[in-house]
């Protein structure tokens, strides 16, 4: 039998430099690492039920439809906290 080695990490490398790159040669505009587009985010650690019924909070008070508001990362903690992410729009058309 043989084992395979690691795959080759190159593209990876070369994709994170790329990026890098990009973001610098677009300037930080005094803004964090964090993504460069509009949308407000708000990251939030908390029980299983509160964590859902935040998210319900903010799709009744910023309506998918009009915010384009999505839940965009959660994981569950090990000590069954879930930490997510909440997407929106600043501002609805």
């Amino acid at each position: 039998m043989s084992r395979l080695g690691r795959p080759p990490l190159e593209g990876l490398k070369r994709q994170l430099r790329n990026r890098r790159d990009h973001l610098s040669q677009a300037g930080e505009g005094g803004r964090g690492a964090g993504p460069r587009d509009s949308f407000v985010r708000e990251t939030f650690t908390l029980e299983r039920s509160e964590a859902r019924q935040k998210a319900r909070e903010w799709f009744d008070k910023y309506p998918r439809a009009a915010y384009w508001t999505q839940v965009e990362s959660w994981r569950q903690l090990p000590d069954q906290r879930i930490e997510f992410t909440m997407r929106r729009l600043p501002t609805a058309d």
